[in-house]
């Protein structure tokens, strides 16, 4: 993961207990605890801009998408705060604030996390059993990775400026919308 545990040797509930008292976020992995870093300016303009590109065709189908303060039941072990979450249909909520049910999961990649958003985290978020999509986005280069689960299997496609990128519920992702104005903005 690359980042050092705050705290450790916590159960899921004592995290889940701890966590709501605390001002800064953090995640959970197997009884440690992980502080997490505040985006750049263009991280979180990224984040905002796809969430707007999704939100007109998640109406339409009877889903929202949610912000990064969402906390998520990636695993059994492991809980997270991803950038965009999108959930289909009624909310799974446990302990009155995690998410367990996410349809779409969007990471907007920095060089502190992308390492962990490519490895333990999509290997963890990849057991959801409602998840079909998961959205990797630079913030170097005008560029969109795509994860789509169809029949039960992942397959991977790329976009980068020009190109389109088309999600398992037909939403259209412009790469050329999504990163327009935002190379002008501090990132990371």
């Amino acid at each position: 993961m690359g980042r050092v545990a705050e705290r450790s040797q916590l159960s899921a509930e004592e995290y889940l207990a701890w966590e709501r008292q605390q001002e800064r976020k953090h995640e959970y992995f197997d009884g440690e605890v992980f502080a997490m870093a505040g985006g750049s300016y263009r991280h979180n303009r990224l984040i905002m801009k796809v969430g707007f590109a999704l939100e007109p065709g998640l109406a339409a189908g009877g889903c929202t998408v949610v912000a990064s303060d969402q906390r998520v039941r990636a695993h059994d072990r492991r809980y997270v705060y991803p950038d965009l979450s999108v959930v289909c249909g009624a909310p799974a909520i446990e302990h009155d604030d995690v998410l367990t049910n996410p349809t779409m999961v969007v990471e907007v990649l920095s060089s502190t996390t992308e390492q962990y958003d490519r490895g333990l985290k999509w290997n963890s978020y990849q057991g959801l059993p409602s998840l079909t999509d998961y959205i990797l986005v630079s913030q170097d280069r005008a560029h969109i990775e795509h994860f789509a689960r169809i029949d039960n299997r992942w397959i991977y496609a790329s976009a980068s400026a020009g190109d389109r990128i088309t999600l398992t519920n037909g939403i259209v992702l412009d790469v050329d919308a999504v990163f327009a104005g935002v190379f002008d903005l501090p990132g990371d």
